[in-house]
């Protein structure tokens, strides 16, 4: 079982996360940062940092949020590891809000 990204990221990507993982588990695209399911230890460290409670171990997803599974899965193929640049402009203002997975750009 990995660790998933959820919505509460999107158009945030504050970074913390792509910091503390041993195992460059991350991959970023333009506006969410998400982890590749084969690369994530399952250490923990992404979920304690996350300062918008963006990221869940699989087992502990709630149902809503269960297409992140697959949303994880399927994009941590396509984009390349995530490097640290800083949260995203307006970041704090998307935070807040929630039901954002329309909005994750594919680029």
């Amino acid at each position: 079982m990995a660790y998933v990204v959820t919505d509460s990221c999107i158009n945030c990507r504050y970074g913390e996360c792509i910091e503390v993982c041993p195992q460059d588990a991350f991959r970023e695209g333009a506006n969410f940062v998400l982890i590749d399911p084969t690369a994530c230890s399952n250490c923990a460290l992404c979920e304690m940092v996350c300062p918008v409670g963006a990221i869940y171990p699989e087992y502990g997803l709630a149902s809503d949020l269960h297409e992140f599974i697959q949303i994880n899965n399927d994009f941590s193929k396509k984009w390349p590891s995530a490097t640290y640049k800083g949260p995203l402009q307006d970041a704090d203002k998307w935070a807040l809000e929630r039901n954002k997975v329309k909005l994750i750009d594919d680029c």
